[in-house]
């Protein structure tokens, strides 16, 4: 951790200048600013009386929360090779938010497991190949580039009437795989 260059960012988003500071934590303006250019460290107490002044303690300074993970490569995918079907978790960890993306590879003449009816929605895009989305006792054929969006009132499935592997990128909310 940059101590000087958090000091001088939490400055400044409370709207003081060096001498306002100085004048707060009774310390020397060239103390602060060789502190703020890590040109000498503050001790503990003289710290405390700093951060004092800028509204904020040790404790909240120092605590960092961990940087998110915002892109995932193919070696964060977690698979789940089945007979009829490979399911590719592309979000580690997805049961923890709100939705789950997976990719579907589902292998011709074979069908997905079926999702029971739920409280959420659902939405597929078909990257390769061609399915049938059987919902209840109703059949919808979706082909590649094309997409579907459903509410999980009923419970659901998708096969593959095609004679080479589908693929679907499909999103549950909440996580359902």
């Amino acid at each position: 951790m940059d101590i000087g260059q958090k000091l001088r960012e939490l400055r400044l988003q409370n709207d003081l200048t060096l001498e306002d500071l100085a004048s707060r934590s009774e310390l020397t303006k060239g103390f602060l600013s060789q502190v703020e250019r890590n040109l000498t460290s503050p001790s503990i107490s003289t710290l405390t009386d700093i951060l004092n002044a800028l509204g904020t303690n040790l404790s909240e300074f120092f605590h960092e929360e961990k940087e998110e993970q915002i892109v995932f490569s193919v070696q964060d995918f977690f698979e789940d090779v089945q007979e009829d079907y490979t399911i590719e978790w592309v979000i580690p960890n997805a049961l923890k938010n709100e939705m789950e993306p997976i990719r579907l590879t589902l292998h011709p003449h074979k069908r997905s497991h079926e999702l029971q009816a739920h409280s959420g929605e659902e939405f597929g895009y078909v990257l390769k190949g061609a399915v049938t989305l059987v919902r209840g006792n109703k059949k919808y054929k979706v082909k590649a580039q094309e997409t579907f969006y459903i509410s999980g009132t009923t419970s659901h499935y998708l096969y593959n009437h095609g004679s080479s592997d589908a693929v679907i990128l499909w999103i549950t909310t909440p996580p359902m795989f």
